[in-house]
Parts: C-alpha cells; structure tokens; sequence
C-alpha cells in the first residue's frame, strides 16, 4: 500500500497542478476550487487500496471517474481506470476482469454518446487502453500464478522431506529397539532361569548351582558385550564405521543352541547349508530363532524340549522352531489360562517385523499333538 499510496499523491498531485494552472481546454470553464479539490482526492484514494479490495477500489474508480470526466480536472480518471482493470484482471481474475471492462465500456459509450467529437480516436484510444492493461494484467497475473505454485511445491518438498526424515527415524527406532529387546529379553531370561536353578539346587547339589551361577555370570557379559556394541554405533558420528563386534548371523545358531542346552533346554539342531546370506537376513533367522527359543525358556515349562531347523531351497530360507510344550497337549490346557505366547508381545511383533522387511512370513502358534511352533519364510535377494 505504501507504493500505491505515494502513486496516487503524485497522480492527484498532478491534476491539482493542472487545475492550478487553468487546465487543459481554457474555453470551457472548470469548476470551483471546493469542488475540484475533493473530486481529485476522491478519484485517486480508492486506488490506495486497489491490491486489498480491487473490486471496490475499481468500482469506485468507475464512479468518480464519471464526474471527474465530465468535470475534465485532468488525467486521474484515464489512469485509474488503466490501473483499475489492471489490478482486477491481477487479483480477481479474469471472470471479473471482464464484467468490469464490460462496465467500463458501458460507462464509456454513454459518454461518447453525449460527446460526438473526435469519436472515432475516442474509441481507438479506449480499445488501445484496454487491451494493453488486459494484455499487462495477463502476464503479471501469470507471473503470480507461477511464482505461488512454486512456493506451493517448495513447501510440499519440505513437508515431504520432514515426513522421510520422521519415517526414517521411526524406522531406525523400530530397529534399535528390536535388538535391544532381542539382546535383553534372551539374556534376561536364561539369567533368570539359571538363578531360579542355583537358588533351588544351592543346598542339595553345590556343584549344580555354580554351574548355573556360571552361566549367569557368561550370559550376562554377552549381553553387556552386545549392549555396549549397540551404544557404540549410536554414539558414533562416523556413518561408515564398523562395529567393534560382529553382528550375529545364521551360523551363529549352533552356538546359541548350545547356550540354551545350558540353560536347560534340550535342544535339537538341523542347520542346512545355508550357503552366503544377505547380512539383513542373515541377521533376521538368528533373532528369530533366538526370540523363539527364549520364549521356550519362559513358557514351555520344566522338562520342555526345542527344535530348530534351517534350511535353504533356492532362494527361500525356511526356519521351524518348535517345543513340545512339556508334553501339553493345547486341548488339556484350561481356556482361561492364554498362552503369553501368542501374537500381541513385543518379542512376536518385533519377530514378525524382520520377517516382513525383507518380504517374507511368519506363522506363530500351536503345534499339532501340543507345544509351540514358529514357522518363518524369508526370501533371499543377492544383489548381482
């Protein structure tokens, strides 16, 4: 407004200087001072505001603009017209662009009408006017256009990046903590089973209880040695760094099989060749097989054996980890009794998640004849 508004003193600035000095035509008379002052500031004031309102501003332009023609105080009246069809055809649009140049038209053939001199330049000259604020109006309001739908993409880019950047987090959330919660809950539980072990057997067979103690005190510094693998990847500004201990992997399975028949789990291995796995995959079957064994541990009861079996047809790795439940058979178990097993844990969820991240599937629940079963199917992708 502050540009318009100093627009609109010089163009009334000018007609007052016209009017000072006698105007244009000295044949005809010009009205009195009292008149043709207000008139001026009348004409050019609706044009301060002819970005805010253009619609009123023009409007009232077109009015003044009658009298202040008629009036013949100078050229106010022809320029604000111009910037009013300008500015409507800008910041209206074109619709009410043409029926303001319709009124236009009108207002102006009924002055030519009553004035017949020199109606054939009169008529050009408004045709010219017109078509070059239309033509003027068209590019700049083109240009506008253009300049919001870039500004409008600029803001749905940062909105996109802000939303990868929340998904990735999320994402790498979802990870952090599903090897927490594998590393945790495995080492946590065998600790617990072995000190219920030791505390029972600590009397009666000394030996058997340091054994366990034994197993506690190896369990728990595997799982100190894991956590304070994954603080150091989270701590490291390095992208490119590698972890100061290798991630375990599919041929890790024996070993954490042998964990578990310390613990005092039977468990019986079948591990296929398995051949040269993605990392990603390879890292998937170790932390369901360790997940499912876990919940062996925790849920299958005193007595309770396991089975793993992995292998490999093709390019589809096939992982079964069952138990026998301690030899229940799920029909004896009492209803209201449900099984901690089944989907809805943190340790079936973050199992499943694996699974489906690189596009395979995990079933999870009763065995036939009783027990427990997980049954995972990952694909395997070798980038070439």
């Amino acid at each position: 407004m502050a540009g318009d508004s100093v627009l609109a003193v010089l163009l009334g600035l000018f007609d007052l200087m016209l009017f000072a000095a006698g105007g244009l035509d000295e044949v005809v008379g010009l009205p009195p001072w009292y008149v043709a002052v207000p008139v001026n500031i009348a004409m050019v004031l609706p044009l301060v505001f002819r970005r805010r309102s253009p619609l009123w501003s023009a409007y009232t332009v077109l009015v003044i603009s009658i009298v202040h023609a008629t009036l013949q105080l100078g050229i106010a009246s022809v320029a604000g017209l111009a910037m009013s069809i300008y500015s409507v055809v800008v910041y209206a649009g074109r619709r009410q662009g043409l029926v303001f140049v319709g009124a236009v038209v009108a207002a102006s053939a009924v002055q030519l009408a009553l004035d017949q001199t020199e109606l054939v330049i009169s008529v050009l000259f408004l045709a010219f006017g017109i078509a070059l604020c239309w033509t003027l109006g068209e590019f700049v309001g083109a240009r506008r256009a253009y300049d919001v739908e870039v500004e409008a993409r600029l803001h749905l880019l940062e909105t996109e990046r802000d939303q990868a950047t929340r998904i990735a987090v999320a994402e790498e959330r979802g990870r952090i903590a599903r090897e927490l919660h594998d590393v945790v809950a495995h080492a946590v539980s065998v600790m617990v089973v072995q000190a219920d072990g030791a505390s029972y057997a600590i009397q009666s067979n000394p030996e058997l209880a340091q054994r366990a103690l034994q197993t506690i005190s190896e369990t728990g510094r595997g799982a100190l040695g894991e956590l304070r693998r994954l603080l150091d990847v989270l701590r490291s500004d390095d992208a490119d760094g590698e972890p100061r201990v290798p991630q375990p992997d599919a041929h890790a399975v024996a070993e954490l099989a042998d964990r578990m028949r310390t613990a005092g789990v039977p468990v019986e291995l079948e591990l296929g060749e398995l051949g040269d796995l993605p990392a990603g995959v390879s890292l998937g079957i170790y932390r369901i097989v360790q997940e499912s064994l876990t919940n062996t541990l925790k849920h299958a009861g005193r007595g309770a054996t396991a089975s793993v079996r992995v292998h490999r047809t093709g390019d589809l790795v096939e992982v079964l980890v069952s138990d026998d439940g301690a030899g229940r058979v799920p029909q004896l178990v009492p209803a209201r009794r449900r099984d901690p097993r089944l989907p809805g844990g943190n340790g079936l969820i973050g199992m499943r998640e694996r699974a489906h991240v690189y596009g395979g599937t995990l079933d999870v629940g009763p065995a036939p004849g009783g027990g427990w079963q997980v049954r995972a199917a990952l694909p395997v992708r070798l980038d070439k």
